[in-house]
């Protein structure tokens, strides 16, 4: 299975606690195109792990690909191959994350050090499947040099056949910032992703931080292959109504955000028939109509409500309709002067 620059046109990163199976959901009812991610998963949750928890995925939600966390290349590969079994249509090895669970095992971010190592990694993942097997990355850690660190990752990447990369475009402070911090702190450098692709031109490479707007993810289109989104995507959900359209020159799979939770209720009919918690599903839609009249009561109704027992449809519902009352008084109101 090949994996084209197309394919990682626009993704939506995997991002711990919120990419859950619920949240992919909602987002492909939004855009049919986008690349969606799991959260990530490592080796031993994988082969030691409850996989029918874990790894349990919607068809509806393909293509999606799942990130795995690890640093031997035989657990790797042995994790990989059941990502595989799964019918994932990727296995995406996290060099990124600079959290202190990482750190403690030694990968994620840690990672950006060894190359060799990731060499290895990535060699060990597509001997044992054929799906495609991809890199998210930084640009460096802690004192590296970016363009040296950056460089020596991705071309021990690519000379073990890795399929695509993905390029967060700040470095990761290991010591002296939080996970929270490495996500804004640390400088961008979208030039530097840029060289690199065009060191690497046959590569497909996506970039990925501090992308919020479809203008800047147009421009940076113009560079590199593709643009991977992580909290924009999540805060405001809208964003991904426009991808399709604009990013694939294809209609947009609902015709706007009211259409887009109508869509859902199905699925949350059923998760809730299976006994699970309405909030579980609508935390996920808490930014969903950012900006507009009642944005306020629609989060803190699902926020308050959404958690009672027994909660069901009805509650997304009436925080829905707190929208649509309060455009209404802001149309009459317009009206009337």
């Amino acid at each position: 299975m090949t994996l084209c620059a197309s394919d990682i046109r626009f993704s939506v990163a995997p991002m711990m606690d919120w990419t859950d199976r619920h949240c992919r959901y909602f987002h492909r009812l939004l855009s049919r195109r986008a690349r969606l991610y799991t959260e990530m998963l490592t080796t031993g949750a994988v082969i030691h792990g409850d996989r029918a928890r874990l790894m349990a995925f919607d068809p509806f939600e393909q293509p999606v690909a799942l990130q795995l966390g690890g640093a031997e290349p035989a657990a790797l590969a042995k994790a990989a191959a059941i990502v595989e079994t799964f019918g994932y249509r990727e296995v995406n090895l996290n060099v990124g994350c600079p959290s202190d669970r990482v750190q403690n095992g030694a990968f994620g971010a840690c990672l950006m050090r060894e190359p060799a190592l990731v060499g290895d990694c990535v060699k060990s993942m597509k001997d044992a499947v054929a799906i495609p097997v991809t890199v998210k990355c930084r640009i460096g850690v802690d004192d590296q040099d970016p363009e040296q660190a950056l460089f020596a990752l991705a071309e021990a990447c690519v000379a073990n056949g890795a399929d695509a990369l993905f390029v967060h475009a700040r470095k990761a402070w290991l010591k002296g910032l939080s996970p929270k911090e490495n996500r804004d702190v640390p400088p961008l450098d979208y030039a530097l992703v840029h060289r690199l692709k065009r060191a690497l031109p046959d590569v497909p490479i996506a970039i990925n931080g501090g992308l919020t707007r479809m203008p800047q993810i147009e421009e940076q289109l113009t560079f590199v292959d593709g643009v991977m989104i992580g909290r924009a995507a999540y805060h405001d959900p809208a964003l991904l109504l426009k991808v399709d359209r604009q990013l694939f020159g294809v209609p947009a799979p609902a015709t706007d955000l009211f259409d887009a939770v109508d869509k859902f209720l199905p699925y949350v009919e059923r998760q809730l028939a299976k006994g699970e918690r309405l909030a579980n599903m609508t935390r996920h839609l808490l930014g969903l109509f950012a900006g507009m009249p009642g944005a306020r009561s629609f989060r803190r109704r699902l926020a308050l409500d959404a958690v009672q027992p027994g909660a069901g449809v009805e509650t997304l519902l009436r925080a829905v309709d707190e929208i649509r009352a309060a455009t209404a008084r802001r149309a009459e109101f317009a009206e009337t002067g």
